[in-house]
């Protein structure tokens, strides 16, 4: 099992920036860390849960949603095994719930996002 940890969140006034990590830990947390997609999701009140940016461990590719392009920057510190999320120029429309999500292993292959940090509240104030 992995276990994810977001850390970070709070509130902040818009137009701030705010720094998200999600600690990871557990059964073959290196193999996934560097292998598979890690990812953060957000949901605010009376909204679905929408992917905001991933980041791919073998290839180093990212992904990002239009809405936070050019704000948000995800990446990997490998030495601490963290996946971290720096949101900048942030804005009341950011106010949410953030999760970290990481692909699980089948067959020693990346899946589906199996494991779930417990999620953290940001909140921006404008």
């Amino acid at each position: 099992e992995l276990v994810l940890v977001e850390s970070g969140g709070g509130s902040v006034q818009a137009g701030g920036s705010r720094k998200l990590s999600c600690a990871v830990s557990g059964r073959f947390d290196g193999y996934i860390f560097n292998t598979c997609t890690m990812a953060w999701f957000r949901q605010a009140p009376g909204k679905e849960r929408e992917l905001v940016s991933s980041h791919d461990g073998r290839n180093m590719s990212t992904y990002y949603a239009d809405s936070v392009k050019g704000r948000f920057a995800i990446s990997l510190d490998r030495a601490k095994m963290t996946l971290d999320l720096q949101m900048n120029d942030l804005k009341s429309e950011d106010t949410a719930v953030y999760y970290c999500a990481a692909q699980g292993l089948i067959g020693g292959r990346c899946s589906t996002f199996d494991y779930w940090g417990q999620g953290i509240q940001v909140t921006v104030s404008s």
